[in-house]
């Protein structure tokens, strides 16, 4: 699919900077670039070799133009470049005069500005990827880990593609069996017939399961995991928040109460990024301001994936401690007993009792002692002994769970309508509906409106 017009937008964030790139794709590219520059050694553009760099001027067309920029310039000719067309990349001195003054010469020279994510767009619609794949490509972007880099390149080089194909085929052959079965009425289908349908069916059910099973992970590696530090006033929570990421980004007294608000910061445990959230000592108090604290800290609570229960080692359990307890009971808990390097009053195991699934872990924020542990245990609650994210497929997109999760809706339905002896061939009706709903997720059957909406998303040079 050949586009009629040529884009261009800055594909270099904005501010200073050692480099700026402007980038052009369409049929008309390398016609502009013929206009506006001029090559050091005197090469003429439709003389320069395609991916490789020549060194030259910027410079404004007609007599007396002057130079705007000294650049480097490589042509990319159709359809070996990312959009599979012709494609201009032009590197100038970073800012944001060079690059705007470039930019607003290949617009006024026959480009038109990009829209969101449109060079993707078009890669998508020329056929080099697909729709997951064009949807991994802002995934790497905005990766804030090792671990989601790698989970999104994978998706790039299409092993999410690959499989949901593979399923789709399956399918595809379980629609042509069932069809073949219904060409001929003379034929009786026998129930071996209809067993060996059913039995494809939950085959490709318990496939699509296994995907989905990985979107629990997927989410974590792509949006982080939320923790919030829980206890009463003065455990210690503000001093593990600063020992995690490693500076003193809460304040610390002996006072009980100081926190009064709930402070936020990102760190990266083990490859994943972790939301941890400090709160305010959860507790009675008559001071507004630390009411306002603790309600949002019951808040920050209902709102965790992960709570990291905080007690004071030489401290025993009270009622404050209870009611913690009771507000977190049906979270995925990590229990710290902090303050180990003190002489020990806390009832371990009434501890253990109260939380018999948690991992419990006696820690020294103050001697920096117990925090490897910690950072361990996460990973292991977050990974569950399961297979590493960068060896594995991960469906992170909500996008993608959405349609796994309705294709499986529609194969149960085909397998129920077997049990209560529906003909046959209202099964391909249920497997054709699955068809599409997979398809949604490489761009094989979906809406214009929703391709629209995902490249809305994306950054405007990208």
């Amino acid at each position: 699919m050949e586009m009629e017009d040529t884009i261009a937008a800055i594909a270099t964030p904005p501010g200073e900077g050692g480099i700026g790139i402007i980038r052009m794709s369409g049929r008309d590219a390398v016609d502009i670039l013929k206009k506006i520059f001029k090559s050091k050694r005197g090469i003429k553009v439709e003389d320069m070799e395609a991916r490789k760099s020549y060194y030259g001027h910027i410079v404004k067309p007609g007599q007396g133009g002057g130079v705007v920029d000294e650049v480097l310039v490589i042509i990319m000719k159709a359809p070996y470049s990312y959009t599979k067309e012709d494609v201009v990349e032009i590197s100038c001195h970073g800012g944001m005069v060079s690059v705007k003054e470039i930019l607003s010469l290949i617009l006024d020279n026959g480009a038109r500005l990009a829209q969101p994510g449109e060079f993707t767009k078009r890669a998508f619609l020329n056929g080099r990827i697909d729709l997951a794949q064009a949807e991994a490509v802002m995934d790497i972007i905005n990766a804030k880990t090792e671990i989601a880099h790698r989970a999104s390149m994978k998706q790039l080089e299409g092993g999410l593609s690959r499989k949901i194909n593979v399923i789709r085929d399956e399918l595809l052959g379980l629609a042509a069996h069932i069809e073949a079965l219904v060409d001929y009425p003379e034929d009786e289908i026998d129930s071996l017939e209809v067993d060996e349908v059913r039995r494809r069916m939950e085959k490709v059910i318990n496939e699509i399961d296994g995907l989905i099973e990985t979107s629990e992970s997927g989410r974590i590696v792509r949006e982080g995991l939320t923790t919030a530090i829980i206890g009463k006033p003065n455990v210690g929570k503000s001093s593990l928040l600063n020992a995690m990421v490693k500076e003193n980004r809460a304040i610390v007294t002996e006072i009980p109460g100081t926190t009064r608000d709930v402070i936020e910061e990102y760190v990266n445990i083990k490859g994943i990024l972790l939301r941890l959230v400090d709160t305010a000592g959860i507790r009675e108090t008559e001071d507004l301001v630390e009411k306002l604290g603790v309600e949002r800290s019951r808040k920050a609570v209902e709102d965790a994936d992960l709570i990291i229960m905080m007690f004071d080692a030489a401290q025993q359990i009270n009622d404050e401690d209870r009611e913690i307890i009771r507000i977190i009971k049906d979270k995925k808990v990590i229990v710290l007993i902090n303050k180990s390097d003190l002489p020990p009053k806390i009832n371990e195991k009434e501890i253990e009792e109260i939380f018999p699934q948690a991992p419990i872990i006696r820690i020294s924020v103050k001697e920096g002692k117990g925090l490897d542990e910690l950072e361990e245990t996460i990973a292991k609650m977050v990974y569950g002994g399961r297979v590493r994210p960068e060896n594995q497929i991960l469906v992170t997109n909500v996008r993608h769970i959405d349609a796994l999760k309705r294709s499986i809706k529609s194969l149960r339905a085909g397998v129920d309508a077997i049990d209560m002896g529906m003909p046959i061939d209202l099964i391909s009706i249920d497997i054709r509906n699955a068809l599409e709903q997979l398809g949604e997720i490489t761009g094989d059957s979906v809406d214009d409106d929703i391709i629209d909406r995902i490249f809305s998303t994306f950054c405007v040079g990208k």
